[in-house]
């Protein structure tokens, strides 16, 4: 695992940031000067990590492809395992909204009820929320409707009004109902087995939904480090006191925990989440969709976020939520050009809610990846 231990290396190196929150809207962007189009002409990146591609996009039933054309050994993934009693993570190296649906087909999971789909509807302009035309298909064949949470730190998205707006500039009210979960405040669900928290303060439409859809773009994060399902659904469910809960270690209904140490932040996040999953029939009434495309070290609550400086890697979809992230980071440190949001995750212990995720029985960290591009 050269990349990861470079990577350990680089981060050690680093000044460790314990900060809690989302990101402003206003945090300007790091700089990152190097772009996906240098790493494309880098010969000598190509020529050390890729292999001859078949035409399926598979070489030997050992090894995927992503959508950078980069062929991952899946030997190299750290908890990649061939045993059937853990999760299956499902893989495609095609981004376009055909592969959106046939990787939520492979699931075998059919929404029912009133369906809700949780996405990031995105800060500013420039953020890499997942477009419109990009999930239609989806959103429109489970009759879903489009749910978010509005913000704690201000910015674009800070009350229902201007949340709306925003969901309309960007399309989503073109393709579907968008319901903005706490418009009028939140409720409460419990935490079970938590150390940090003893309740979730969620929007209060999250009860009039019977499943949940949770679509997330996986990208890093200015204080979690990474943001995939588990961010989606703990912080992104929250209502926006709920997210001060969340981002204080369950202290603070207000603010947004700048001083909150990483570990105490990280581990809020996953014992929310585990409230939603519980809450939820104990997931029997959820499924996951991460999308690794355009992953800059911000999250899409960054109105001004880094250019991605990472080729794109492909979607990602589970039944279970660690799982499913753990794929994503490990896909990370597989690839040739995850440095940047490696050394954001790690400086910020972002790997660590996965940890506490297995240690509190929410979730699998081991999982069997399977491609559906075979």
């Amino acid at each position: 695992m050269k990349n990861k231990l470079l990577a350990l290396i680089l981060g050690m190196m680093m000044v460790v940031t314990l900060g809690g929150c989302e990101a402003s809207p206003d945090m300007p962007a790091e700089e990152n000067n190097t772009t996906a189009d240098d790493l494309q002409n880098n010969e000598s990146v190509q020529e050390d990590t890729s292999t001859e591609v078949s035409e399926n996009g598979v070489t030997d039933g050992k090894s995927v492809t992503t959508s950078g054309n980069y062929v991952i050994n899946l030997a190299d993934l750290e908890h990649q395992t061939d045993s059937e009693a853990v999760p299956v993570v499902y893989f495609t190296n095609e981004i376009t909204p055909e592969s959106l649906m046939a990787i939520y087909e492979a699931l075998s999971r059919t929404p029912t009820g009133n369906v809700a789909v949780k996405l990031h509807t995105g800060e500013g302009e420039n953020s890499y929320n997942l477009e419109p035309d990009f999930i239609k298909d989806l959103v429109q064949e489970v009759d879903g409707t489009i749910v978010e949470c509005n913000t704690a730190y201000g910015g674009n998205r800070a009350n229902t009004a201007l949340h709306m707006q925003v969901a309309e500039d960007r399309g989503y009210t073109a393709i579907a109902d968008v319901d903005i979960m706490d418009a009028d405040g939140g409720t409460e669900i419990p935490v079970v087995g938590g150390t940090r928290l003893t309740t979730n303060q969620v929007g209060s439409h999250f009860t009039n939904y019977d499943f949940f859809i949770v679509l997330s773009h996986f990208k890093g994060h200015a204080q979690g480090g990474f943001g995939g399902a588990l961010k989606n659904m703990s912080i992104g469910i929250a209502s926006s006191e709920g997210k001060s809960l969340i981002h204080s270690g369950g202290t603070e209904t207000t603010g947004f925990g700048w001083n909150t140490p990483a570990e105490v932040f990280t581990e809020s996040m996953a014992e929310a989440a585990k409230s939603v999953y519980d809450y939820l029939g104990e997931g029997e009434n959820l499924l996951y969709i991460n999308v690794m495309n355009n992953v800059s070290v911000d999250c899409d609550c960054n109105a001004n976020p880094a250019e991605p400086d990472m080729h794109d890697v492909g979607i990602f979809a589970a039944l279970d939520p660690v799982a499913l992230d753990q794929a994503c980071v490990d896909f990370l440190y597989a690839v040739p050009d995850g440095e940047s949001v490696i050394e954001r995750m790690q400086s910020r212990m972002g790997e660590h809610i996965l940890e506490h995720a297995e240690e509190i029985n929410f979730g699998s960290r081991e999982y069997h990846l399977v491609s559906i591009d075979e």
